[in-house]
């Protein structure tokens, strides 16, 4: 919850002329809402796609004043959506059922999901980081009618631990994380988890995105503070590329 008109245009804008050349990787920028039109006015015909940080649950039209559906953000050139955030599961009580429906929302908006998963510090104390993140793959498994929807999907670890506490996350400990949900998701469909892009969420920052990205299963990162800076998520952005 960033950003001001101006605010935002600047500094889409400049993540737009950073990124004029394509580079191998794939940059989404995912303003507020209000901001979801000026992304659209900024980055189209570039290489940076836009989408937006949340949908609701329900497919199509209805009487559910306040939210946004799949198919609106469609409607302003959205081609990815953030889901089941650690903000969104944490502070506002979205559970794991809850989240994998809204995955389903955004597939049947032809949007690509980027599913969040993650556990707090307490979990990560008593040695229940996969028992977690297992749990909350396990709803979208079962909320999807096909296995190969998954294929759709991009995954995002959050340590939520590790995010504006003073912790920090080790590249191994992000690593073995990225490892299990690769394998968990191996068990259902092989070649889905082998083409799966799943991206590291625990504060990202130009002089770790490297180390982090060279790990074997971080295949790139879901930015937050270190976006608001156009130079610093453009660096972070050069080191995915390397």
């Amino acid at each position: 919850m960033h950003g001001s008109r101006a605010s935002a245009a600047e500094l889409m804008g400049a993540v737009r002329q950073g990124a004029q050349q394509p580079s191998g990787v794939d940059i989404v920028v995912c303003p507020p809402f209000v901001h979801v039109p000026a992304a659209e006015s900024a980055l189209r015909g570039s290489s940076v796609s836009w989408g937006a940080q949340d949908l609701c649950e329900r497919v199509g039209e209805g009487a559910f004043t306040g939210e946004v559906s799949g198919d609106m953000l469609r409607d302003f050139g959205c081609g990815y959506v953030i889901v089941g955030h650690s903000e969104r599961r944490n502070i506002y009580g979205e559970g794991d059922a809850f989240v994998a429906r809204k995955v389903v929302s955004a597939l049947q908006a032809g949007l690509t999901p980027i599913l969040c998963v993650g556990e707090l510090l307490e979990e990560r104390e008593v040695g229940a980081t996969e028992q977690v993140v297992e749990k909350q793959l396990l709803a979208v498994f079962a909320a999807l009618d096909d296995v190969t929807a998954l294929r759709r999907l991009v995954v995002a670890y959050e340590p939520v631990w590790a995010i504006g506490t003073g912790k920090t996350a080790t590249p191994q400990q992000a690593q073995d994380v990225h490892a299990f949900i690769r394998a968990r998701v191996a068990r259902e469909d092989a070649a889905t988890a082998q083409g799966l892009r799943i991206l590291y969420g625990g504060s990202v920052k130009a002089d770790n995105a490297a180390e982090l990205f060279a790990m074997n299963d971080i295949d790139g990162g879901l930015i937050g503070g270190a976006a608001l800076k156009a130079q610093d998520f453009l660096a972070i952005c050069s080191a995915a590329q390397r």
